[in-house]
């Protein structure tokens, strides 16, 4: 129903900001909080707030592919659990990848936000906000001011300020995600080649971590006895705890300024301006059916690649996401309610395998929902009025959409290249939007290992960086996270003093580049060496036999390499890209990944940028010779432009074009 309350601009913009923040200040606090390095410095989190309806309505800046886990987790974690069994003070714990969730690793815990305040106006609540006044665990005590003393609001008693209190109503739900460096499972770091869901850690159905502000230590007791860096742990699960402590703090302090039913009213504004903004956004897009094909290497217990298919309808008469039950089940079809929308359609992808390369419909949709926010504005909030005009179809029982008891802990690498794909079939209407082929992996390393000098089970997780794809007029960053991926590289000094490993090796990879007009980004070597204790190492990742493709005469980027001890002693060995290694004190893993796929003929390139390249030392003499046909005086270090014609000259490099289909139904309101 329309509030009768007037609108007042201002205020929306300042709920607007507000709401925004509060997710911000929930990610500094768990990012302070945290004892890893993959949360604390990696920031491998997200935080969120959803109002009673289970709606977003605000996401912290972290890691876009953590969307769709935001979208399908919570809403179902609050149905399965029921809100009526949640209370001030409250959280709930949950990972489960079939409850829409990711992979195991990946832990929410979210709490209900309530508030005592039931009439309109600003600064009217007299009995303060919901709070938690017990102490959590180890000592830990996080006070908000509130009427209840920590405890239950019944709806009869005395508040502070003499008044009978009012009955707390629910106001919505915080939640932070954090990447849990282990969970359990068969390897340290919880990641490795499983072929069921069972063999990769805890799995945790919705269960209260919190009650009345006080950690259920029965349960938090459960949970770390499957964990092996239990110290860690245990401080990321309370930094979690603390993020959601600010959040209600936050939210509640907003209601307490502005009144619960103005606080409501700019709540439904938000997510109607949301819808316009990206209704407008989404009429500037090229109209049509554009599709694409490609695949992961293998699976990591068979050679058979693993074949991707993606294809991508825009245009009016697209109806509402995210999608029902039922079409996820693969009977999704465009509903022509709606004047412009999405659809994503995965039809054509491999049946899921017993291996750990599937992944969940929530990631998938995450891929789906960054590729579409990625080509509208960056002031766009992201909330359930962006959310309603994505729709996805991506059948049971496939590689995006798995199925119990299929293992999903390498669900990513999957997710992350369909991503890509969806980019490449977004090149044939807008080529001047998109990139190349880019690393396209999640390139997961992570190794457990018994410190011989404190006795303590360290276990360490993190993804690495590649080269991004060239594009139409910028070249691809070196060495970056890319599609979703926002993690920040884990500094040498960090992991060093926290672990017993040395990164005996952090570079940039010479040549690893796609040569084209613009070239590729370049990959990541990163060497971990363990001096003193054996380890065990696990390797989850891709493009071990291919590199990330180019376009428009663009040449493929360097493919990755995994390999132990490639300084010696003895012969170096080539390992897979999904596979789990036990060491020996003084072995080393070196960890490379791709650089990514040029854009337009390498011939075609600046020759004053080639040159640069080379006296970078990213590309090599030989490299620019051969591919860009550059020819450089080495004892001048200048271009000879006379060489360089000859070799221009007899250039043979034809366009390539893009593989995949376009049906074009409408204009494009941009030139590409």
């Amino acid at each position: 129903m329309p509030s009768s309350l007037p609108f007042d601009p201002i205020r929306f913009e300042v709920i607007r900001s507000a709401l925004t923040q509060v997710t911000e200040e929930m990610a500094a606090a768990l990012r302070r909080s945290a004892y890893s390095t993959n949360i604390k410095t990696r920031q491998d989190f997200s935080c969120a707030f959803f109002d009673k309806d289970c709606r977003p309505i605000a996401q912290s800046f972290a890691q876009p592919v953590h969307l769709g886990s935001f979208v399908e987790l919570v809403p179902r974690a609050v149905r399965a659990y029921g809100p009526e069994n949640m209370g001030p003070g409250d959280m709930i714990v949950v990972n489960d990848p079939y409850s829409g969730g990711s992979h195991l690793n990946d832990t929410t815990v979210f709490a209900p936000v309530f508030h005592p305040s039931q009439s309109q106006g600003r600064g009217s609540s007299e009995t303060g906000s919901q709070g938690v006044g017990r102490t959590l665990s180890g000592g830990n005590s996080r006070q908000q001011g509130n009427g209840m003393d920590g405890g239950r609001s019944t709806g009869s008693g005395q508040g502070r300020s003499g008044r009978a209190e009012i009955k707390p109503r629910l106001i919505g739900y915080v939640a932070a995600l954090a990447h849990h460096v282990d969970v359990g499972g068969g390897a340290p770091a919880s990641i490795g080649p499983f072929q069921e869901i069972y063999q990769e850690g805890i799995i945790i159905q919705p269960v209260k971590l919190v009650e009345n502000g006080q950690v259920v230590e029965d349960i938090f007791k459960l949970i770390l006895a499957q964990i092996r860096s239990k110290r860690i742990t245990a401080g990321d699960f309370r930094a979690q705890i603390a993020a959601n402590l600010a959040g209600v703090r936050r939210v509640t302090d907003l209601i307490d300024r502005h009144g619960l039913d103005q606080f409501n009213q700019y709540v439904d504004l938000l997510l109607d301006y949301t819808a316009r903004r990206t209704q407008s956004e989404m009429a500037k897009l090229p109209f049509g059916t554009f599709e694409a094909e490609g695949q992961l290497d293998y699976d990591g217990f068979t050679d058979k690649p693993v074949k991707l298919k993606v294809k991508i309808t825009i245009g009016p008469g697209i109806g509402r996401g995210p999608a029902t039950s039922s079409e996820r089940a693969g009977d999704a079809v465009p509903d022509s309610s709606e004047p412009v929308g999405v659809f994503f359609d995965m039809t054509g992808c491999d049946p899921q395998r017993r291996a750990p390369v599937n992944s969940t419909y929530a990631m998938t949709f995450s891929a789906c929902a960054y590729a579409l926010r990625a080509l509208m504005d960056r002031d766009l909030p992201i909330n359930d009025g962006f959310y309603r005009y994505v729709k996805l179809n991506a059948p049971r029982g496939t590689v995006v959409n798995a199925v119990h008891p299929g293992a999903v802990v390498g669900g990513w690498e999957t997710q992350i290249r369909v991503n890509d794909l969806l980019f490449k079939a977004l090149s044939q209407g807008m080529p001047r939007a998109v990139a190349a082929g880019c690393k396209a992996m999640m390139a997961q390393a992570g190794f457990g290992v018994l410190d011989s000098r404190t006795g303590e089970y360290h276990c360490n997780y993190e993804a690495l960086a590649g080269g991004y794809g060239g594009r139409f007029s910028k070249d691809g960053p070196d060495a970056v996270q890319g599609h979703g991926q926002n993690t920040e590289n884990a500094p040498v000094e960090e992991v060093e003093i926290n672990y017993p490993v040395r990164i005996s090796r952090l570079s940039l990879i010479e040549n690893s580049d796609g040569p084209g007009r613009q070239r590729g980004g370049l990959g990541l070597r990163r060497d971990y060496h363990f001096p003193n204790d054996a380890a065990t190492f696990t390797i989850l990742s891709d493009r071990d036999l291919e590199g990330p493709w180019g376009l428009f005469g663009g040449m493929p980027g360097e493919k990755a390499h995994y390999v132990l001890n490639p300084d010696g002693p003895g012969r170096p060995r080539m390992l897979t890209s999904k596979c789990v290694v036990q060491l020996k004190p003084g072995d080393t893993v070196s960890f490379q990944t791709p650089g990514g796929g040029g854009y337009g003929p390498p011939h075609e390139r600046d020759p004053l940028l080639v040159l640069k390249d080379v006296r970078d030392g990213k590309v090599s003499v030989a490299r620019a010779r051969e591919f860009y046909r550059v020819a450089i005086d080495t004892e001048t270090w200048v271009v000879n432009r006379t060489g360089t014609e000859v070799l221009r000259r007899s250039a043979r490099s034809p366009i390539t074009p893009v593989e995949g289909k376009a049906t074009r139904t409408g204009p494009s309101l941009r030139s590409g």
